[in-house]
């Protein structure tokens, strides 16, 4: 079985074909300003596709709240024009190819599920970090989108004085305040390297950033109580992030007297392929 796996992102959209259980033809371009570029692209990389593969499907991970059921995408996402339409029916006419589709964060949690970091666990939080916090969570293996299709979206807890997980927990929004704080702009990976040199400030930065990540992951542990939680983004590719998390984890454990487990925070393992192989996953399980 081939299938035709796109990840549509607000800079690039991502796809590759799945076949004999790996993904092959991986490239990406340019996430379009108009539905109508959009459209042109995807079927110009379907039709190409079509010429060396027998494709059976086409699997997407998109941003924004996914309604299965009548094939739209709620919400709202850094690419607007894909929200409030038909817009499964219309990729499937577009494509000639029978479409399925799902929020990239739970395709992400799906691949690592399917056959990644938490393929042997039941009960699993999958924490996204990137500009913001996303997320999904897994319930006796079955991904929980919510009443509401709200499910996962850790990033909108509010840890202190009003301020959410997302605008807290992030190295992107580390450096954007250590970068307002020194008036020039950096990158997190920078703040990081400016923290380990010894300056105060961005040590200051990074402590925080650590800070109100493990208190994020603490409070989703004692909510959800899962076998694992899971990291994504591209944040998990700073040396030492796990070790961090876990030393302030246990002062949190031992703070409040708690003693009886030590949650397992792990990196996920498909790295900048996880929402193209979960979209894969997805299209499996349906």
């Amino acid at each position: 079985m081939a299938l035709l796996a796109f990840d549509i992102g607000g800079t690039a959209v991502k796809y590759g074909v799945w076949e004999n259980d790996r993904l092959v033809e991986t490239a990406k371009f340019n996430t379009p300003d108009t539905w109508d570029e959009m459209k042109r692209q995807l079927k110009n990389t379907a039709e190409s596709m079509k010429t060396k593969y027998h494709l059976e499907g086409a699997a997407f991970s998109v941003p924004g709240a996914v309604n299965k059921d009548e094939g739209i995408i709620q919400g709202i996402s850094a690419v607007p024009y894909i929200h409030h339409f038909p817009i499964s029916h219309s990729l499937s006419e577009l494509l000639q190819l029978p479409v399925c589709m799902e929020n990239d964060a739970n395709c992400a949690a799906l691949a690592e599920l399917w056959s990644g970091a938490a393929s042997d666990c039941k009960n699993v939080v999958f924490v996204v970090i990137g500009t913001g916090i996303g997320g999904a969570v897994i319930v006796n293996g079955e991904l929980q989108r919510g009443e509401h299709l709200y499910g996962g979206e850790f990033g909108l807890m509010v840890l202190e004085q009003g301020k959410s997980f997302s605008e807290l927990g992030t190295a992107v929004n580390m450096a954007k305040r250590f970068s307002a704080k020194v008036g020039k702009e950096y990158s997190g990976e920078q703040v990081f390297q400016l923290a380990e040199a010894g300056d105060e400030a961005a040590q200051e930065e990074v402590n925080m950033f650590y800070h109100y990540l493990t208190l994020g992951l603490y409070n989703l542990q004692f909510i959800f109580d899962p076998e694992k939680i899971i990291l994504g983004g591209g944040v998990t590719a700073k040396e030492g992030l796990v070790d961090e998390i876990n030393q302030r984890m246990k002062q949190l454990l031992d703070k409040n007297k708690l003693n009886d487990f030590v949650p397992v925070v792990e990196v996920c393992r498909y790295k900048n392929d996880a929402n193209l192989i979960g979209a894969v996953a997805n299209f499996c399980l349906v």
